[in-house]
């Protein structure tokens, strides 16, 4: 008889043993021949080798439906226990989501121009995504960082912004500066709310898997190991942008996305996203999506708002 001590890691215990257990003991029944306790975050057994080998690797394919899909069914159980358990994981049929979100949810990239940056990201290390409000840059970029860790494949979501005042004092906010930065940075955590359960996206915050943090906050770090999105990019300096840039370590991802419409400013100095996107543009390895009113998945009054606005731009 041996002893095997199996982490599960990465997924809330509660949903992988249901309430009261439930799942776990239907877990266990297809195992007659080991014993099985569980215990926090890890799983004990006991029993033959052959067998224990079985029950890990059925476990970590559970475990990986879970963070996968972040939902877990008796029905998904008794499939991925089934001989051809692996297969389900490589079912094709959701190719096209890029996660599974909370309550259900599907994201996926829904326009063309969307589709572009996924395969651009897929492609290159650093991609700039630039277009107009609504067209979905940020949440795309988001929903490919919680991808890329769900998949291991990095380590660590980084997600900034330039703490430009878009016409409003941060000085008469209350409260310290993530207070007056918090709501600044809101859709950022929108985004993940939609993507992470609740309580592992605490996790993930305090334990710093994701930061959430200023631009200013970069200067001197090397970025490695990690899924780094700079949003809001019109409102970084020239300066600043290139101080960005440069903390890209050998193993990260960089989406850098903004809007040349909406850049805040003062007027004597220059939007850095505007002169990067024209010093970069024949760099290998760096791409470069462009998205326009057709991408606008907000209300359909959005896309009229900006049609007009660039027409009046145009006229001037």
């Amino acid at each position: 008889m041996s002893e095997r001590i199996i982490p599960i890691e990465e997924i809330d215990p509660r949903e992988l043993f249901g309430v009261n257990n439930k799942k776990f003991q239907f877990l266990v029944r297809h195992f007659p021949k080991l014993k099985i306790i569980a215990r926090g975050d890890m799983l004990k057994a006991i029993g033959d080798e052959e067998e224990l080998d079985v029950f890990e690797q059925k476990i970590q394919l559970i475990t990986a439906h879970l963070r996968k899909y972040n939902r877990l069914t008796e029905s998904n159980i008794e499939r991925l226990l089934g001989e051809n358990g692996a297969e389900v994981m490589k079912d094709g049929s959701g190719d096209a989501v890029l996660v599974y979100g909370n309550s259900g949810l599907q994201v996926k990239a829904r326009t063309a121009n969307q589709r572009r940056m996924v395969e651009a990201c897929e492609k290159n290390d650093m991609v700039f995504a630039i277009g107009p409000a609504g067209t979905g840059k940020t949440y795309t970029a988001v929903a490919l960082a919680v991808r890329s860790l769900k998949n291991k494949e990095v380590r660590r979501i980084i997600l900034t912004r330039p703490a430009v005042e878009a016409g409003e004092n941060l000085g008469f906010l209350p409260g310290d500066l993530k207070d007056k930065l918090d709501p600044y940075l809101q859709p950022l955590y929108d985004a993940l709310r939609d993507m992470i359960p609740p309580e592992r996206l605490r996790d993930f915050l305090e334990a710093g898997v994701i930061q959430i943090a200023p631009l200013a906050y970069m200067r001197g770090r090397t970025l490695d190991k990690a899924f780094v999105i700079l949003d809001e990019a019109q409102n970084a300096t020239t300066a600043q942008l290139k101080m960005f840039l440069t903390r890209m370590g050998q193993t990260a991802k960089f989406v850098i996305t903004g809007d040349l419409t909406q850049i805040d400013l003062p007027k004597r100095q220059h939007s850095g996203l505007e002169r990067s996107a024209d010093y970069l543009k024949d760099v290998k390895g760096i791409g470069f999506v462009h998205l326009n009113e057709k991408d606008v998945i907000r209300h359909p009054l959005v896309k009229s708002i900006i049609r007009a606005f660039e027409k009046e731009n145009d006229n001037h």
